[in-house]
């Protein structure tokens, strides 16, 4: 364990506020002129802006309502992209409407085959081939394929 004294802080002397408000007092002439040296490089730009003001306003206005313009036709959920996706939402809906009508129709043919026995007969005789005892089935031979030519030569 060290026992040893440490050298204390030394203490800040604050200054008095008089002294600042002295120092201010003194350097105003200064800063009053640097003022006025600035103030008289900016004293035309300042009065164009004054006499200008509604025209920038205008022209401003004018720069907001064809940005927002723009904003609202081709952005990222403007009309292009509403109407593209309007386009997609009814031709979906066709779709589905299509695959529902398709669905009702099995959904009927497969309540007939259950319950209907001229349905099953007609689904054997033309899938499978059934017949009854004593009739015969006549098939035709399918149609032959004409050969395509293989190179362009053959073609002229």
């Amino acid at each position: 364990m060290d026992l040893r004294i440490v050298q204390l802080p030394k203490i800040r002397i604050l200054r008095r506020p008089e002294h600042g408000l002295r120092a201010l007092v003194e350097r105003a002439p200064q800063a009053e002129a640097f003022t006025e040296r600035v103030f008289e490089k900016l004293h035309p730009y300042l009065t164009w802006l004054h006499a200008a003001r509604r025209r920038l306003a205008t022209a401003a206005v004018g720069i907001l309502t064809v940005w927002l313009f723009v904003h609202v036709t081709f952005g990222a959920n403007g009309m292009v992209v509403y109407r593209a996706k309007r386009a997609e939402y009814q031709r979906l809906q066709k779709e589905i409407d299509a695959l529902q009508n398709e669905n009702d129709r099995y959904t009927g043919q497969i309540k007939d085959l259950k319950t209907d026995p001229r349905a099953i007969e007609k689904e054997a005789r033309e899938q499978l081939h059934y017949t009854r005892p004593g009739e015969v089935i006549y098939v035709s031979p399918a149609p032959p394929q004409p050969q395509s030519p293989s190179t362009n030569a053959a073609r002229k």
